[in-house]
């Protein structure tokens, strides 16, 4: 879809919740241009479709800039060896890529502004009924742990609930979505 950059202000919240900043802005145009594509978002930067990847956001940090990539399949999704893909065109959902583009930049600009003035936990209660369901089952690649869902800690950590009970907090990493989860 392409990128933008962020510059981070005095005051802003962490820039590591970025991601969440824009994946909300990423969910609500989806929601509002192809309103029956049955998505969710995958902690804490992707946009998935029936377990199948359709959207991604990538970060990278200089200095006091922040580069936003987003990467969509509105047509076509690559044919790829390690994961199912998903292009919203083929649900039936057609939509402009130009009109696509302009709605997130302005989605974009509301996400942040929401971000800058009411915080973090603003932006986790916009992304909640995004996200996959509670229970859904995970696993953090880097903590090499699996458990369920159990939502997002204020700060926008995800809270991996584990075997026995115990809560874990994931900061930073990979997520994947395990097989037996049927949901997305």
């Amino acid at each position: 879809m392409g990128s933008t950059v962020v510059q981070l202000t005095a005051g802003d919240p962490s820039p590591a919740t970025l991601a969440l900043v824009v994946a909300v802005a990423l969910a609500r145009v989806v929601k509002a241009l192809a309103p029956t594509v049955a998505f969710a978002l995958k902690w804490p930067n992707d946009l998935m479709v029936g377990g199948a990847k359709c959207a991604g956001i990538l970060l990278e940090r200089s200095g006091d800039a922040v580069v936003v990539g987003v990467g969509v399949n509105l047509v076509s999704a690559p044919d790829l060896p390690d994961r199912k893909t998903f292009a919203i065109a083929s649900a039936g959902a057609a939509i402009d890529r130009d009109r696509f583009a302009e709605a997130l930049a302005i989605a974009l600009v509301d996400a942040l502004r929401s971000w800058r003035l009411e915080g973090v936990e603003a932006i986790v209660r916009a992304w909640l009924p995004f996200g996959h369901p509670v229970g859904t089952s995970l696993r953090a690649s880097e903590a090499d742990v699996e458990g369920s869902f159990d939502g997002l800690a204020p700060d926008g950590a995800l809270r991996l609930r584990l075997g026995g009970g115990k809560l874990m907090l994931i900061h930073a990493g990979d997520v994947e979505l395990r097989p037996a989860d049927k949901g997305e």
